[in-house]
């Protein structure tokens, strides 16, 4: 079979991977329309018995990641105004996350003011274990597990209510 018709058979394949690269359909139909051309015009630098797929993946790869540091040297611009209204502007200002140290701190410190059965129970629930799993791991029944977790999470929401209203998850 002729190069270029192998080259059009990954077609579909090359989509695919553009739809992942770009999250955007037009932007993944230029690109594929793109790596297309170059292997066609390169096809004589591809080694038969090697990996078409493969190069053709990566000559996607190495368009998708030129278009973007194309895109971004664009985009950059070295202001040299002396215009300072948006260094002194207050919608440009960020904030200071310092704040979720200690949020996580006291997170931690009321985490380990529960008593033991909560703690483990709640802690294994927060690292992503199943309700079904944490039984098995503590040999409790399921409904047990479901109990500790609600009053565990009972119990630190009215130790940390301090910060409900700063982020706005008071009762309501």
């Amino acid at each position: 079979m002729d190069i270029s018709k192998k080259i059009n058979n990954e077609q579909p394949a090359l989509s695919s991977y553009a739809l992942q690269l770009t999250k955007n359909i037009e932007d993944a139909n230029d690109l594929v329309q793109e790596t297309m051309l170059k292997a066609l015009t390169y096809q004589t630098k591809f080694k038969e018995g090697t990996n078409l797929k493969g190069w053709l993946y990566t000559i996607m790869r190495n368009s998708f990641i030129n278009n973007y540091r194309r895109l971004i040297r664009r985009n950059t611009f070295i202001d040299t105004t002396d215009n300072t209204y948006f260094l002194d502007s207050s919608s440009y200002v960020t904030e200071n996350m310092g704040e979720n140290k200690f949020l996580a701190k006291d997170l931690q410190d009321a985490i380990a003011t529960l008593p033991e059965d909560l703690r483990i129970t709640f802690e294994l629930n927060m690292e992503g274990f199943k309700y079904h799993e944490i039984a098995e791991e503590l040999d409790i029944p399921i409904g047990t597990v479901k109990t500790r977790i609600f009053v565990a999470k009972r119990r630190l929401r009215k130790q940390l209510k301090t910060y409900a209203g700063h982020y706005g998850l008071q009762d309501k």
